[in-house]
């Protein structure tokens, strides 16, 4: 009987085994040593399409397109050996492999390659140095990449695909400079001395119609603020977002506004966008804080004195304005009311969330979970993240979490909830952002949002704990507007910024709301009479005596 039973738990261990190998799902990704010979730590990437493109790695993250892809960790991994991405590897917006239905597919794998910074704080991480491209993975210079391949996929019969990194993207090409339009990259001390890397900061400014023709003629400024780009600043709008785009669509207002900037009468002032990607996200808000180092010292210390000193800017608050919209709203409006003797005006638009009690859609100070609205003990209510301008959902807190944690572990997807941390949270004990909420529960860390409020990011708390010192320099300087549809729900904190400032009349608070159905990125003017309303600004809050006939040609 015991060759029997012996001959029959055998025939089982070979079923097992031909059962487990017919589900081995994987791809395995290689980087030849000729492409890069040194060891990579990283993040690789695959993406699966069922149609063919020019741009399969443009699809990663996009919330419009959601192809899947799948994401790992990579640590120190030597030329020519292969990273694996399995059916245990976390996806989006399908979780797993397993989830892949039987067809052809066109695959692509992406390797994010991480840069280690020993930082002053005394924590060493690793993350992806930005290299003038604003944090987007698949456009950095550096990062390699693979041939697209059609293969066909079987969860039933298993597939390993193979996968090589043969490809290297190329530098960033500035656009040149005209006589128009000049662009400014310093290296940062303030910043490489906390990263323990050379951290480059920069801008790009427009200037006014005949400026070489005037040398002796000073102008007021228009600081924009806004998402890493190189383009010109002011004659780039953002219109309310697809069911799925990022920040919604840039697009040039660009031959219209130009023209009334280049025009006979029309404002003649000088304008900057500032560049200032971090290794958490394209933008640093323009702040000091615990993850991403002293920007905000990095942009008024270093930044716009070099700015002012190499063109002719009229270095006085009422000639210094301020304006943004969407993360650039938050930035103009923090900026003013960090430094309100130091700028003259914000003409703020859609912000990024200025009061935590509407965190989007969520109390970060009360409810004890981001995914899910509470009171609803028998039917779960997902809390939405997203919506079109008609009110459809498409895209909730949880979908976003699993995005950012695909495209990269511990705060590195370069995705906003996770750049909101880096921004506005402590350092956690691996020298990470520390997460306001579990990725896969949505449990809230109570104390990760009163750091946020009690370090000054929510700005109505600070605009309240500190108005007795800033409210004075305020008078007639803030313009809030959003759209009643914004797409993040933004415009709930800003109805919260008028109720606070409508307890202060003195102030002379200024907020416009576009209805019906005005969605993010609604203007309440075309930007050429933003301009002009600017300009006027300029002028009435200027000192008695302020000769303006020398910038009035």
């Amino acid at each position: 009987m015991r060759p029997a039973r012996t001959l029959v738990v055998a025939l089982l261990l070979s079923v097992a085994a031909a059962s487990l190998h017919a589900q081995s799902l994987q791809f395995q990704i290689a980087v030849p040593a000729g492409v890069h010979s040194a060891p990579i730590t990283g993040r690789v990437f695959v993406v699966l399409s069922r149609h063919e493109s020019d741009d399969l790695l443009g699809q990663i993250g996009s919330w419009e397109k959601e192809t899947p892809f799948f994401g790992a960790d990579i640590s120190n991994l030597s030329p020519g050996k292969a990273a694996v991405i399995d059916a245990d590897t976390l996806g989006y917006p399908l979780k797993s492999l397993r989830e892949i239905p039987a067809d052809d597919y066109y695959v692509q794998a992406l390797i994010n390659v991480y840069t280690e910074f020993h930082r002053s704080d005394g924590h060493t991480i690793w993350a992806h140095m930005d290299q003038w491209e604003g944090q987007q993975f698949n456009l950095s210079p550096g990062n390699l990449y693979s041939d697209v391949q059609k293969v066909h996929l079987d969860p039933k019969a298993g597939y390993d695909v193979q996968l090589q990194a043969t490809h290297v993207i190329p530098a960033v090409k500035v656009p040149p400079e005209t006589q128009w339009v000049k662009h400014i990259k310093i290296q940062s001390k303030l910043l490489s001395k906390f990263w323990g890397q050379p951290i480059y900061i920069g801008a790009t400014v427009l200037l006014p119609k005949d400026y070489a023709k005037h040398p002796g003629v000073h102008y007021p400024v228009i600081y924009e603020q806004g998402h890493f780009g190189l383009e010109a600043p002011l004659f780039m709008q953002i219109e309310p977002p697809t069911s799925g785009s990022k920040h919604g669509v840039m697009h040039s207002a660009g031959v219209a506004g130009f023209q009334a900037w280049s025009s006979d009468n029309f404002p003649r002032m000088i304008a900057v966008t500032f560049q200032h990607p971090t290794p958490y996200f394209d933008d640093s808000y323009a702040v000091n804080s615990a993850n991403n180092g002293p920007y905000g010292d990095a942009l008024m210390q270093e930044l716009i004195p070099y700015l002012e000193e190499h063109f002719r800017i009229i270095r006085q608050p009422w000639a210094r304005l301020l304006t943004g919209g969407s993360t650039g709203g938050w930035e103009s409006l923090a900026l003013e009311l960090y430094h309100p003797d130091f700028f003259g005006g914000t003409w703020t638009g859609f912000p990024d969330p200025i009061d935590f009690r509407h965190y989007q859609l969520i109390d970060i100070y009360n409810d004890p979970n981001a995914f899910e609205v509470p009171g609803y003990e028998w039917v779960p209510r997902e809390r939405p993240l997203m919506r079109t301008s008609e009110g459809q959902v498409v895209e909730t807190i949880r979908q976003m979490s699993q995005l950012e944690e695909v495209l990269g572990s511990h705060g590195r997807s370069g995705q906003q909830l996770e750049a909101w941390e880096a921004v506005y949270g402590p350092v956690g004990a691996d020298g990470y952002p520390e997460p306001l909420w579990d990725e896969h529960t949505g449990v809230i860390d109570h104390k990760v949002a009163e750091y946020m409020r009690d370090h000054g990011y929510d700005l109505r708390s600070y605009a309240e704990k500190n108005w007795s010192k800033i409210g004075p320099l305020l008078t007639d300087n803030v313009f809030l507007w959003v759209g009643d549809m914004d797409n993040f729900y933004l415009n709930l904190a800003v109805y919260d910024m008028e109720d606070f400032f409508k307890q202060h009349p003195e102030a002379k608070a200024h907020f416009e709301y576009g209805r019906p159905e005005k969605g993010h990125g609604w203007l309440p003017w075309p930007v050429a009479d933003l301009v002009k309303m600017m300009g006027a600004h300029a002028e009435a809050h200027a000192p008695a005596g302020t000769d303006f006939r020398s910038w009035h040609y």
